[in-house]
């Protein structure tokens, strides 16, 4: 039933291999503490940080799928529509026929 729901290309999700992620966050407090110490000069390029979370929140489709952890699919709906058609079909008759 291609005629409801058009197919998303596969999306491109690499994981790496060998990527500690607790230890580079481990290595990040160390490294804000010593800045905040003055042990370190100050960042300059902090871009990673400020980018990550910049664009989801411009995309407002994004965090409502998000949000919205169960949807009721086409199908499901379709068939729901089915179904109340029918029952109210069966009432009606059922009335009408005394």
């Amino acid at each position: 039933m291609g005629m409801f729901k058009t197919r998303e290309p596969r999306r491109f999700n690499h994981k790496y291999i060998f990527v500690d992620e607790r230890k580079e966050k481990l290595d990040r407090i160390v490294e804000n503490a010593k800045r905040d110490l003055g042990m370190l000069p100050p960042e300059e390029g902090g871009y990673r940080e400020r980018l990550q979370g910049a664009f989801l929140s411009d995309a407002s489709h994004v965090s409502r799928r998000k949000a919205n952890g169960t949807r009721v699919t086409t199908r499901v709906a379709v068939a729901g529509l089915f179904v109340c058609v029918f029952l109210l079909y069966y009432l009606l008759r059922g009335v009408l026929s005394f």
